[in-house]
């Protein structure tokens, strides 16, 4: 089993001008404690559960830029991008662009978007759900075809594209590795089966929820004649690494309780990551007892 990082919440001591080196000093740790992937959410507005509207929320394409120079090993992505927010063909050139700046560390995380509230705020468009379904099924084509070499136009309903240039390509091969979020299964989990590389649910779901989702994406990859196991099967959830909170026993069983479920990489957020003593303990205690689940 792999464990990644994900970064929801910059608001820590010194404030805004205190971000980037705490940030700095993050990935650094992360990347030398062999956390696996390191993720940003791409969110211009902090959301419910996190912390308030209008806490600071960095904009995640130029954040995750910044963490590759001081990163060397993990892979780095969006957890994950909402589809309305950028043209499909830009953003196959945003990920390839990290993708070859970090030296083929990149991953491209994608799903339908839900944040109204931001969407209204900063004036994107936010179409009804079934519009963004629509939208995110031709994102991943648009993606898909941009990264395969093949220069053509795109029709689609709501993308036209003259000619899917992407030069330079990735150096992730075939391409960088392509993650939907989200736990729908009428909707999202086929679009796993039909085009994805890895799929994103929520750990905090539960034992029968999740194994009653992966065995809705087996039985979606049965009907496509697609290797379930070709897909990475990766769980989020958040762990407090503190006195009077969770022990490293605890987040080691969490992880085992996942892998039996058949989840292969489990992303965690911590509340006071920015302390950096958490990380060194998943670095010295948790990575190395999860290695071999």
């Amino acid at each position: 089993m792999k464990i990644g990082l994900q970064v929801p919440s910059f608001t820590w001591p010194g404030g805004p001008a205190e971000i980037r080196s705490r940030l700095a000093d993050i990935a650094r740790t992360a990347d030398e404690a062999g956390f696996a992937s390191l993720w940003v959410m791409d969110h211009f507005f902090q959301i419910q559960g996190v912390g308030q509207p209008e806490e600071p929320m960095l904009e995640a394409y130029t954040t995750l830029g910044y963490l590759a120079g001081f990163t060397k090993r993990v892979r780095l992505g969006t957890m994950v991008t909402g589809v309305v927010y950028r043209h499909p063909g830009i953003l196959a050139k945003t990920v390839t662009t990290l993708d070859v700046l970090s030296g083929g560390r990149a991953y491209l995380g994608i799903g339908a978007a839900w944040f109204e509230r931001e969407a209204l705020g900063l004036g994107a468009p936010f179409p009804p759900l079934k519009e963004r379904f629509e939208r995110l099924e031709e994102a991943l084509q648009i993606v898909r075809q941009m990264w395969s070499g093949d220069v053509a136009p795109y029709q689609g309903r709501h993308y036209q594209l003259a000619e899917t240039l992407c030069s330079p390509p990735p150096l992730s091969q075939p391409h960088p590795p392509i993650l939907i979020g989200g736990m729908g299964e009428k909707k999202t989990l086929k679009l796993v089966a039909k085009y994805a590389d890895a799929c994103n649910l929520f750990a905090r779901a539960g034992e029968d929820v999740l194994r009653d989702k992966l065995n809705t994406l087996k039985r979606y990859c049965q009907e496509l004649g697609r290797p379930y196991d070709s897909i990475e099967r990766t769980a989020l959830g958040t762990v407090n690494l503190s006195p009077g909170e969770m022990t490293a026993a605890q987040v080691i069983e969490m992880c085992r309780r996942l892998a039996d479920l058949g989840f292969q990489h489990v992303i965690f957020n911590m509340p006071n990551v920015a302390q950096i003593k958490p990380l060194e303990i998943f670095g010295k205690d948790i990575i190395p007892a999860v290695a071999g689940f």
